[in-house]
């Protein structure tokens, strides 16, 4: 598993998930919209956190700078 993330990546992807948190803390979704939007974040936080995205893989998406070596 070779990382394929770069900081921006993760960085907007915990964002969107803190995002899903305040809206469903505040009430502004909930239902069935809240719980796919939290599976959502949750995979976005994991992914985030393992610097790995799993659907980057078959098409060949990277988001890491390129190494200079």
């Amino acid at each position: 598993m070779k990382a394929n993330m770069g900081s921006a990546d993760k960085t907007v992807r915990i964002i969107l998930a803190i995002a899903v948190g305040v809206l469903y803390y505040f009430g502004v979704i909930s239902g069935t919209l809240a719980i796919i939007l939290g599976v959502l974040a949750v995979i976005f936080v994991a992914t985030s956190f393992i610097s790995f995205c799993p659907l980057y893989l078959p098409f060949g998406i990277s988001t890491r700078p390129k190494s200079t070596k």
